[in-house]
């Protein structure tokens, strides 16, 4: 910031500017400039007499003649030359005795004559490192502040009492004495450190708009053996200076209060710089989300009157034309999406009025494919006009492309179900444009697969997605075994870390050949069939959370509805639905009150009717923790054949439980997170249970306990989940163990 003073008789006025292109040119300088044309003068008459210092006018001593001028030059030059007559002269050095230019040899020193030691035994170690004592012995003088002025009194407005409160506070945290903590080498150390500070409280002080501000600095010594000082600053604030006059110059603009709307400070509020520099850049920014893409803020001028203690504000904005959206233009070494492609993206059409929000949103969906190294979307003027004369602002899109292909994996455990490890291929881009191929494997205690994936995104449509997948999969459950094909096919519109959406969607076909086998309930032995799926699968959510993997606030609505037909004891006609909904409440700072209550029920078919693998069951870190993976819900219970009763060591029940899945389920969970820092600690009570019946019948309800921890990283928070079953029955894990990747729900 520059200050200018302008002076006057009876007042003075302070003009400050941001600007730092001024410069000045020294009076040397100004007649060196000067003599670049020979044939003008040096200086003008004028120069030349302001450059005379006046004569005091109250001296009455008449100036001397020439003749006694040049007189006295002559007596003093011949003082000068009789001084040096009389002093004594050196000889001349090739003159002088050579034993008087020498010292007298010293007295022998026998270490002189011994021989230097050798190199090997040289000691090449550095000197050790100052200790912490060592340090503070150094810093031999100890010293505290104190800061005085700060406390308001005798300011009668509220509002600058506050602000002097806030300088006090800010002056703390930056303080070079404060940073020093109380440690010095010398009091010249502690003085270079409180000029520092005056220079630091005169800013602040300057910034909350008291611009007659003044310091003074002591400093206090103790007369004790310990050399304690004391720095004393004391802030002489002044009068704080308010608005006065503001004016923008600008050319009118549409809505004509566009500007003067989005400055928040008004005639009569302190001249605070943080909400001076706020109100332009809301300017900034409200401009080209109106139509104005190359608007442009200038640099403000205050003028303060010291008599009133105001200042005239005024500010020029250049806003250039109002425009149009125009064509897309796309540039870049290696180009990913034509223009076509990115038209396919945006939110808007040519012809629209301009608005840097859609501009950010379309630069939001180019990063989100994740094709890109580095991207960039900006207006440029457009040699077109619309009919009505407003001008058009093409796009240019710079890109360029980042790798295409990716390797990922997740590694997850859960009691009941054991190790499970993910890895993934994927080229992105195979099949241009957003066409992506993937090849899975997944790899678990007792879970196998192998799976392709082809995947386009923006299919036809922003945000629209089509996938179709072929796997293979192998499942060895407490329940039953499985070994299935699966093929389906959907277009979603799903969310994603980099784009959450509020409202989701997806429906498709599933075509699934599994032979499975389970326990038959009746006759209590192993049975197996085949059985051949098609299911018609959709899903509808809502999403008001504001983080797709840690939400801490809003609410989650979902509903999946599966008409399905099953080939397999019998032509079945049924449909599976699972409505679930998620609550976030933040309580205070960092601690999150989360809920969720999921009902399923499956409608058409009874239950031993039912593929195995398609029916609900309960447990499992997504389900009701505290229970092993589908350990929750019906069981059957069999004579176990490895029981023998005339063993005195057998440990074995005679009767064995096996999970045989329902028809309808219900959970609920409460969870209390606390964050700090980058972990965090999770209390957590969940409750379910699954009914052979088709509706949930809200009875016998199972409930788990338990805490768990966080570690937050850039993609999300690392979970580790321990809890153990109320009232455990006789199989139940005592303790079940969870660990994985995104919050519990």
């Amino acid at each position: 910031m520059i200050i200018r003073n302008y002076a006057s008789k009876h007042s003075v006025y302070w003009l400050f500017r941001t600007s730092v292109g001024i410069a000045a040119l020294s009076f040397p300088q100004m007649l060196l400039a000067q003599t670049q044309n020979d044939n003008e003068p040096i200086l003008s008459d004028e120069e030349f007499e302001s450059e005379i210092p006046e004569l005091d006018p109250s001296d009455k001593t008449p100036l001397e003649t020439i003749e006694e001028w040049e007189q006295q030059q002559q007596d003093n030059d011949r003082t000068e030359q009789e001084r040096e007559d009389t002093e004594p002269q050196l000889p001349a050095f090739e003159d002088r005795d050579p034993n008087e230019l020498l010292p007298d040899p010293p007295v022998n020193d026998p270490e002189l004559d011994e021989p230097l030691p050798s190199i090997t035994d040289f000691d090449a170690e550095p000197p050790p490192q100052p200790t912490e004592a060592a340090e503070d012995e150094a810093a031999s003088l100890r010293y505290s502040y104190r800061l005085e002025g700060l406390d308001g009194d005798g300011v009668e407005a509220e509002d600058d009492r506050a602000a002097l409160r806030s300088v006090k506070d800010r002056f703390d945290g930056l303080s070079a004495l404060a940073e020093g903590d109380g440690k010095a080498a010398n009091a010249a150390m502690v003085a270079a450190r409180l000029r520092e500070d005056q220079q630091l409280l005169i800013d602040l002080l300057q910034s909350e708009g008291f611009y007659d501000a003044a310091t003074r600095a002591a400093t206090e010594e103790k007369g004790d053996e310990a050399k304690q000082l004391t720095a004393v600053l004391t802030a002489i604030p002044g009068p704080r200076y308010r608005l006065g006059i503001i004016d923008f110059d600008a050319p009118p603009v549409e809505p004509v209060n566009l500007i003067t709307r989005n400055f928040i400070p008004k005639a009569g509020d302190p001249i605070v710089a943080e909400q001076i520099l706020a109100a332009e850049a809301n300017i900034s920014v409200a401009l080209p989300n109106y139509g104005y893409p190359f608007a442009k803020v200038g640099q403000r001028d205050i003028l303060l009157d010291p008599d009133t203690q105001t200042g005239d504000y005024t500010l020029p904005v250049d806003t250039g034309p109002r425009s149009y959206f125009g064509k897309i233009i796309t540039s870049g070494d290696k180009p990913v999406f034509g223009s076509e492609h990115i038209e396919r993206l945006r939110r808007f059409k040519p012809g629209e009025l301009y608005d840097a929000r859609k501009l950010d949103d379309l630069r939001a969906a180019l990063v989100s494919t994740g094709l890109l190294s580095t991207i960039s979307v900006e207006a440029v003027n457009s040699d077109e006009t619309a009919p009505d004369g407003t001008a058009y602002a093409d796009l240019l899109v710079r890109q360029e492309a980042g790798p295409a292909r990716t390797i990922a994996g997740s590694l997850g455990y859960a009691t009941g179900q054991g190790f499970r490890a993910e890895a993934s291929w994927t080229h992105r881009n195979l099949f241009p444009p957003e066409g992506a191929l993937t090849l899975s494997a997944v790899a678990g205690t007792q879970e196998q697969a192998l799976g392709v994936t082809f995947r386009r995104s923006n299919a036809g449509k922003r945000d629209r997605a089509a996938e179709l997948s072929l796997a293979a999969q192998r499942s060895d459950l407490e329940a039953f075994r499985a070994e299935s094909i699966r093929l389906a096919g959907r277009i979603s519109r799903e969310s994603t870390p980099i784009w959450q959406k509020r409202w989701t969607y997806s429906y498709g076909f599933e075509l699934l050949g599994s032979r499975e086998r389970e326990l038959d309930v009746d006759t209590l032995g192993l049975v197996t069939d085949n059985y051949l799926i098609f299911a018609l699968p959709g899903q509808l959510g809502y999403d008001r959370s504001n983080s797709l993997l840690d939400p801490t606030k809003g609410y989650r609505l979902n509903l999946r509805l599966s008409p399905e037909v099953s080939l397999g004891s019998g032509q079945q006609i049924y449909a599976r639905t699972v409505a679930e909904a998620a609550s976030y409440v933040p309580l205070m700072d960092n601690f999150v009150f989360a809920s969720r209550l999921r009902v399923g029920s499956i409608l058409g078919a009874k239950r031993a009717n039912i593929t195995p693998s398609r029916r609900y069951y309960g447990g499992g870190g997504g389900s009701v923790r505290g229970f092993g993976f589908q350990e929750l819900g019906p069981r059957a219970e069999f004579a176990n054949p490895d029981f023998d009763p005339n063993d005195p060591d057998e440990e074995d029940s005679p009767t064995l439980s096996q999970p045989i899945g329902g028809r309808s389920l219900v959970e609920a969970s409460a969870e209390a997170r606390y964050r700090f820092g980058s972990y965090g600690v999770v209390a957590f009570v969940d409750a379910g249970q699954v009914y052979t019946q088709s509706t949930p019948q809200f009875d016998d309800w199972r409930f788990g306990v338990g805490i768990g921890g966080r570690f937050y990283t850039n993609f999300g928070p690392v979970r580790l989940d321990i809890a153990t079953p109320i009232n455990r029955r006789p199989g139940e894990s005592r303790v079940s163990v969870y660990v994985s990747i995104g919050q519990a729900f």
